[in-house]
């Protein structure tokens, strides 16, 4: 940090890690609710080595977890924040510190670096050690010869989705109710550093804009009314991404979890009554939810709301980006007839990138880097300024 912002670390426990696979017995607090829970707990497709496939309600780390926010210094608390999302199977907050330190000095806002269910700091650290990742990438490709990247990078988080793809869904919602929780806590005045009236608006990046979209729309106790969403390299429908990278996921796993989000989708929901109940039944996250998985169902559903928020939402695409392509991010935010009035500013570098590594320093400082860098983030300060 420099001498204008102060990095903090704050701890969390999550209320919601209920929801997770593993329970028998499931109770819906919204409903006041008990609900029976018979599917197999996983299947054993995918499945190498149990030190991957435990229980998701038995992940510590997953309950009981600190998270980090930037703060401008010596300000004590703060009425203005801005919640920063990160990208699909991220183990650390090294690439979007600098992310998250501009905001905060461009916006004078306090920045909360919250992580995603069983990502970042909510990840056992054996899914992070390299030596045993490898070992396990390397039986999963002598069992599945055919599989595409993967990785050391992406094996625990593959062989996890590939068994279990409803994992997608379940981590998501527990997420998305952590993040209510926070914000309670927050308006109960029980945080240091964040005042009882503050507002907040959502930066988010990659499958983080899945998140913030549903947080947006849901709209829950009206707590997102004001809210302003920048997405970053993010915005398109579910259907619409193509996340098969040695940094993300491999082949295998992808193509189960299309298979189950995509295309069997609602006979699943048929099958699954616990999926059923927050998919179908009177839980607007999860009707949202299912609304950003593919493009072509409940599209009329899902622009009424892009259109509701349109002056409220705005994204930044890169040009070879392959992972979520600019198009696919304008198909789905301006929508079907492109009649849909949300700001999207594609940008293209003259340099290498990718959608994983927007800004890769490769240890050399580089006046090009730094010029691309500023354009991006005054370009969401003045957003979320005005």
């Amino acid at each position: 940090m420099n001498n204008r912002t102060e990095l903090k670390e704050c701890e969390f426990e999550s209320l919601s890690y209920k929801i997770l696979p593993g329970v028998i017995d499931y109770h819906c607090v919204s409903h006041h609710m008990d609900l029976k829970h018979e599917s197999p707990f996983y299947t054993e497709v995918g499945t190498i080595n149990h030190n991957v496939h435990v229980k998701d309600i038995s992940i510590e780390e997953n309950r009981f977890f600190k998270y980090h926010i930037i703060k401008p210094a010596g300000v004590e608390s703060t009425k203005k924040v801005v919640f920063l999302f990160h990208g699909f199977n991220e183990k650390d907050w090294d690439k979007y510190l600098p992310w998250a330190e501009s905001i905060c000095e461009g916006t004078g806002s306090s920045v909360i670096l919250f992580p995603i269910a069983f990502h970042m700091q909510r990840a056992p650290k054996h899914w992070s050690n390299k030596r045993g990742m490898y070992k396990l990438s390397e039986e999963r490709k002598k069992r599945y010869p055919n599989v595409v990247n993967s990785t050391l990078s992406n094996v625990a988080i593959s062989m996890r989705l590939h068994s279990m793809p409803q994992r997608f869904i379940w981590s998501g919602l527990q997420t998305y109710y952590d993040i209510i929780q926070f914000i309670e806590e927050c308006k109960e005045g029980k945080h240091d550093f964040i005042s009882k009236d503050f507002e907040f608006d959502i930066f988010a990046y990659s499958i983080g804009g899945f998140l913030a979209q549903i947080l947006k729309f849901s709209n829950y106790k009206n707590y997102f009314s004001n809210t302003k969403v920048c997405l970053f390299c993010s915005g398109a429908t579910f259907n619409r991404l193509s996340p098969v990278s040695k940094f993300i996921l491999d082949s295998e796993a992808n193509v189960a979890l299309y298979s189950f989000l995509v295309e069997h989708f609602e006979k699943m929901l048929q099958k699954d009554n616990l999926l059923n109940h927050y998919i179908e039944e009177d839980h607007l996250e999860g009707k949202i939810f299912y609304a950003m998985l593919d493009y072509q169902k409940m599209r009329c559903f899902r622009e009424e709301l892009f259109k509701k928020y349109e002056d409220q939402i705005y994204a930044i695409t890169l040009k070879k980006d392959v992972v979520i392509p600019s198009y696919e991010v304008m198909n789905t935010l301006k929508g079907a007839y492109h009649d849909i009035d949300i700001k999207v500013d594609e940008l293209d570098f003259d340099r290498e990138y990718s959608h994983e590594n927007p800004f890769p320093s490769n240890g050399k400082p580089s006046q090009e880097l730094t010029n691309d860098f500023d354009t991006v983030f005054s370009k969401v300060c003045d957003f979320f300024n005005h």
